[in-house]
């Protein structure tokens, strides 16, 4: 039985520990750790590293010196936000299995594994409850003046009226509609369903069926605009959905609603959002996720008056952070053992000839 040789990289949001943790847990049968250490210690240069990438792709970045020192003779590579890139699989001739603890592919070259006989894993919904628990959260902070209520008592006043003072909304028997039904969606419209909301769901890839057995109605996206008092975005960014929602899109919407965002920033026309607040044809949004983070201190969203903001953490709980390593290692270690992986994202590999050859000698 030939064994695993692994190089775990971590980095300022899941430390390289959490990694070795999970190896010896599920995978210390099947092989070694070669090297465990952290890509990216900084948690500030880690917020913008990753951002570019996500905008842009692994192949910004260099080929990481971990890598290139540790690599060469390692079948594994497990991480958070490590860019695997098509430098890092020349550095790394043996590579075979390529695992990242999270549901976002941005930061791995996936179409070159596939053309390398390199099977890739990711770990869909480990935040799923995170993010949907804040997506409804963000509801009410915004519609509810939650977080200007805070800031106006921490200034020494007593705040009582506000953009929104004419139409405050309960939840209860608003439309909410979501866009995208993933995980996550899917979260956020089992959570509402206990505010008795109408709920409408857009997603060109979830069948009508599985939509309405999940209590939702399925909608087109422009009836979805058009009829929400509430709009909470949780599709995965694509070439296809790029800036989506734009100034049409917007103009839709009821001047009452509110338009939530904890999903991706490359979804939404920044500068269409900006004006449709600002002139106030909608109400308000509530927006975890920015073009550029850090948010620039010149941002007109500072300036407004009719939106919350937070700092891209809707994803961030300890027990979605700790787990999603061990997630990831189980999920390969089924798939040696059996076959069963449920996380594989290019199952093209598994009829690869080189790689069945490889897998052989590891289930020996």
């Amino acid at each position: 039985m030939a064994k695993l040789s692994a190089i775990l990289l971590g980095d300022a949001m899941i430390p390289f520990q959490g990694f070795q943790a999970a190896w010896e847990k599920h995978l210390s049968p099947y092989g070694d750790i070669a090297f465990a250490g952290d890509w990216e210690p900084s948690w500030d240069k880690l917020q913008y590293r990753r951002l570019e990438v996500e905008k842009k792709g692994p192949e910004i970045e260099p080929c990481d010196p971990l890598v290139l020192r540790e690599g060469k003779n390692a079948s594994v590579l497990m991480g958070l936000f490590i860019a695997v890139s098509s430098s890092v699989m020349d550095a790394m001739p043996y590579l075979r299995i390529i695992g990242v603890s999270r549901a976002g592919l941005e930061n791995v070259n996936v179409e070159e594994a596939t053309r390398r006989g390199i099977l890739v894993f990711n770990v869909m919904g480990r935040n799923a409850h995170a993010v949907s628990d804040f997506a409804v959260g963000m509801m009410l902070a915004e519609c509810r003046n939650i977080a200007r209520a805070f800031v106006s008592i921490k200034n020494g006043e007593w705040r009582k009226t506000f953009a929104n003072s004419g139409n405050i909304p309960e939840l209860g028997g608003k439309t909410v509609g979501i866009v995208g039904f993933g995980n996550i969606g899917r979260l956020v419209a089992k959570k509402l369903s206990g505010f008795e909301t109408n709920t409408v769901v857009y997603d060109p890839y979830a069948s009508a069926e599985s939509i309405r057995e999940a209590g939702c109605t399925p909608v087109d996206l422009e009836e979805l605009f058009s009829t929400a008092d509430f709009v909470t975005l949780h599709a995965r960014l694509t070439d296809a959905n790029k800036g989506m929602v734009n100034a049409e899109l917007l103009g839709k919407m009821k001047p009452s609603a509110y338009l939530i965002n904890t999903g991706r920033a490359g979804l939404v026309d920044q500068d269409a959002l900006v004006e449709s607040l600002r002139e106030k044809r909608i109400m308000g949004a509530a927006l975890d996720v920015f073009a550029t983070e850090p948010i620039a201190k010149d941002s007109p969203f500072l300036a407004l008056d009719n939106v919350t903001l937070t700092t891209h953490i809707a994803g961030t709980t300890s027990d979605a952070l700790t787990n999603s390593p061990f997630l990831l290692a189980s999920d390969i270690a089924e798939f040696l053992k059996n076959g069963a992986g449920k996380f594989i994202v290019n199952r093209d590999v598994l009829d690869d000839p080189a790689f069945r050859s490889w897998l052989e000698t590891v289930r020996r």
